[in-house]
C-alpha cells in the first residue's frame, strides 16, 4: 500500500480503559506522533462505532486489562463484532495496526485482551505495523517503562511508511506541546450557575441509609448504603453503580489558594478545544469556573502518573526544581528510580507534589493536560431490583491508611460517601458488570464473595430466591464473625428457609496456633459437593472480591475437586476449569 505524499497519515488511536491509564497512554502516543507531522484522532472505544473500523487505514489500539485477564467494558462491542463467524479472512487487509496492552505481571493473564485482539486482527488480514507492546504496572515506571521504547519503535515504523528519516523530525521531544484546551476568563462576570455536574447518563438518587456494618471497635469501617430513585431501574445482578466523588469545599479552596487562583475561582471561564488529538473528558457546557472544574471535573488528589511530571517540568520557575523534575522525566536509570522512590512508592498525591515544587506555575490553558479527569468510581450493586425496586444498595469499605511516609490517606470517593446523610442527593450511573445468571433458576449456583465481594453475591442470591431457586451456595469470608460478618442475619434467614447452603471462613477466629481458614480452604474441603454441582449438575460458579491471590486459589480448589472426585489428571482438571470459564459457567467480578 503506497501512501500519497499529498495525503498525510491520520492514525486513529482507540483506547479501552477502566481507570484512565490507557487514555493517558493514548494521549502520550498522540503527542509523540505530532513530532513526525501526524495528527492523530484519539477516541474511547465507548464512543466509537465498531462498524466504522473497516474504513480505517491506520489504527493504534491501547487496551487495558481488568480482573483476571478480562477486557474492559468499553471493548465489549468491538470484541463481539470481531468474533462474528461470518467475517471474511481479508476483512482488514487494507488496514495497518499496532497494539499496546496494559497489564500487571502479578496476574496470570498478563495483557490478555491485547494479545487476543492482536491475534484476531491478524486472522482477519490486518497488517502489523510494529510488534505488540505490553506495559507492566510492576515496573518502577509503571506502564511507561514499556510504553516509551514501544512508542519509539512505532514512530520509526510510521516514519518508514512516510519515507521520512529521523533527521526530518521537526519538533524536539522536550519542547512544550500546545495545550489541548483554551480557557478564557470573563473578568467581570461571576459564574452564577449551580455547581451541578451535567451527566445525562446518570440519575438523581436520594440517600435512604448510610449505616456502618462493622463493629464500632473494629479497625476497618465498612458501610451499607441504600439509595432511592423516582423511576424504575433496569439492572441485573453483577452490574455496577458509578459514582463521581466531590472533594470537600475546604480542600478545593486550599488547592486554589496554593495555585494562586483563589481570586479568579468564581469568575466565568469559557472553555474551547484547540486540539482533537487528545482525549479530554469534557462534555459539560462551555462556560464554567475554576472552582467548578476542580470540584467536579479535574482531580488534584490522585497519585500522579509520569505524564504529570513531563508537563510540570515546563512550568517550574526555580532552576533547582526544574532540574529535579527533568531528572524525574528520564526514561531509565537514576532519574526513573528517583521518581519511583519519590512519588509512586509512597503514593504522593498531585497536591503534595505541588506543595513541594512551589515554583511550578501552571498556565490555566494547560489544566486539562496536566490534571487527570475526576473519574467515577465503580461499586458492585448489592441488591436485586426485584426485591428492592427503585433502589440501589452498596457495601463499601471506607479507604483509610497511612503511607510509608506515615501520611494519613483517605479514599476520595469512599470518604465522600461516608459523609452522606439521609436525604442528600447524588448522581449515580449504572454500567453492566461481568456476571450473567443462568437461563433458569433450576441450575445450581455457587457464590464466592469474601469481604466486600459479598455485594454482587447478595444481588445474585436475592434475585435467585425471588425467582424460586433453592440450590444456592454461598462461601463468605472475613476476619471475625462478631466484627465483620456482612449481612449475616440475612444469610442465616435464608439458611433456615433452606434456600441457601452457607459456608463461612472467619480467618482470625481460629485458636492461636491453628492455621487460618479462607474460602478456598472450605471449597477444597467440600470437593465432593463442588464436583457434584460443577461437574455433574451443570452448575455455575461466581467469584467476587479482591483480585489478589483469592480468585486463583479458588480456581485451584475447584480444579482439585476434578482430580479427587472426577478422576481427572492435574492437566485435565485445569483445562476443565478453563472450559467452565469459556462456557460462562465460571465468572469473576474482581477488582484490585
Amino acid at each position: 500500500m503506497a501512501q500519497d505524499e499529498c495525503e498525510p497519515l491520520s492514525p486513529l488511536i482507540l483506547y479501552a480503559t477502566e481507570t484512565g491509564t490507557a487514555e493517558d497512554a493514548s494521549n502520550t502516543i498522540a503527542r509523540e506522533c505530532r513530532r513526525i507531522r501526524l495528527d492523530c484522532r484519539v477516541k474511547n472505544l465507548d464512543s466509537y462505532s465498531s462498524e466504522d473500523l473497516i474504513a480505517e487505514e491506520f489504527v493504534i489500539f491501547v487496551v487495558s486489562t481488568t480482573g483476571n485477564g478480562a477486557h474492559p467494558r468499553s471493548m465489549r462491542a468491538l470484541w463481539a463484532m470481531l468474533l462474528r463467524s461470518d467475517l471474511p479472512p481479508d476483512l482488514f487487509s487494507e488496514m495497518s495496526f499496532a497494539v499496546f496492552g496494559l497489564g500487571d505481571t502479578a496476574y496470570e493473564r498478563f495483557c490478555w485482551p491485547a494479545k487476543k485482539l492482536f491475534r484476531r486482527l491478524k486472522a482477519l488480514g490486518a497488517n502489523e505495523l510494529c510488534e505488540r507492546g505490553e506495559g507492566d504496572e510492576q515496573h518502577q515506571l509503571g506502564i511507561d517503562g514499556a510504553l516509551d521504547p514501544w512508542v519509539s519503535t512505532l514512530l520509526d515504523a510510521l516514519l518508514k511508511f512516510q519515507h521520512l528519516t529521523k533527521a526530518e523530525v521537526p519538533v524536539s521531544s522536550i519542547s512544550l506541546p500546545l495545550s489541548a484546551m483554551s480557557l478564557t476568563m470573563k473578568d467581570s462576570l461571576p459564574h452564577t450557575q449551580p455547581l451541578i455536574r451535567e451527566d445525562i447518563s446518570s440519575q438523581i438518587a436520594t440517600v435512604v441509609c448510610n449505616r456502618r456494618v462493622t463493629a464500632d471497635d473494629w479497625f476497618q469501617e465498612v458501610r451499607h448504603f441504600e439509595f432511592s430513585f423516582l423511576k424504575e431501574l433496569q439492572y441485573s445482578p453483577g452490574d455496577v453503580a458509578m459514582i463521581r466523588p466531590e472533594p470537600p469545599p475546604d480542600r478545593v479552596q486550599s488547592f486554589l489558594n496554593l495555585m494562586g487562583w483563589a481570586n479568579d475561582a468564581d469568575l466565568s471561564v469559557f472553555v474551547s478545544r484547540l486540539r482533537t488529538d487528545q482525549a479530554i473528558e469534557w462534555t459539560s457546557s462551555n462556560t464554567t469556573s475554576l472552582r467548578e472544574l476542580f470540584t467536579y471535573h479535574l482531580d488534584f488528589s490522585a497519585v500522579p502518573r509520569r505524564s504529570f511530571f513531563l508537563w510540570i517540568r515546563h512550568f517550574a520557575q526555580d532552576a533547582t526544581e526544574r532540574e529535579k523534575l527533568e531528572e524525574f522525566c528520564q526514561g531509565e536509570g537514576d532519574g526513573a528510580e528517583d521518581l519511583y522512590d519519590y512519588c509512586f512508592k509512597p503514593r504522593r498525591t498531585i497536591l503534595e507534589v505541588l506543595l513541594e515544587f512551589r515554583s511550578v506555575c501552571i498556565p490555566k490553558d494547560y489544566i486539562f493536560d496536566v490534571f487527570p479527569a475526576l473519574r467515577a468510581r465503580e461499586f458492585s450493586i448489592a441488591n436485586s431490583t426485584k426485591i428492592h425496586p427503585k433502589q440501589i444498595h452498596l457495601c463499601v469499605a471506607i479507604v483509610k491508611y497511612k503511607t510509608m511516609l506515615k501520611l494519613p490517606r483517605q479514599g476520595l470517593c469512599t470518604t465522600y460517601l461516608s459523609r452522606l446523610q439521609p436525604g442528600d442527593q447524588i448522581r449515580i450511573q449504572i454500567r453492566p458488570g461481568f456476571l450473567r445468571l443462568p437461563s433458569s433458576p433450576s441450575f445450581p449456583v455457587i457464590c464466592v464473595g469474601p469481604g466486600t465481594g459479598i455485594a454482587p453475591m447478595r444481588a445474585v442470591i436475592e434475585e435467585r430466591i425471588h425467582d424460586g431457586a433453592k440450590n444456592n451456595t454461598l462461601y463468605f469470608g472475613s476476619r471475625s464473625v462478631s466484627k465483620d460478618f456482612y449481612y449475616g442475619e440475612e444469610w442465616h434467614s435464608y439458611q433456615r428457609d433452606e434456600t441457601l447452603f452457607l459456608r463461612c471462613a472467619f480467618s482470625r477466629d481460629s485458636p492461636e496456633g491453628v492455621k487460618r481458614t479462607y474460602v478456598q480452604n472450605l471449597i477444597e474441603q467440600d470437593g465432593e459437593r463442588i464436583w457434584q454441582i460443577m461437574g455433574k449438575d451443570n452448575g455455575f460458579l461466581f467469584i467476587s472480591g479482591s483480585s489478589n491471590k483469592m480468585p486463583a486459589a479458588v480456581r485451584a480448589a475447584v480444579a482439585k475437586a476434578g482430580v479427587s472426585f472426577g478422576n481427572m489428571s492435574d492437566d485435565e482438571s485445569i483445562e476443565w476449569v478453563a472450559q467452565l470459564e469459556r462456557a460462562g459457567k465460571l465468572i469473576e467480578e474482581c477488582w484490585s
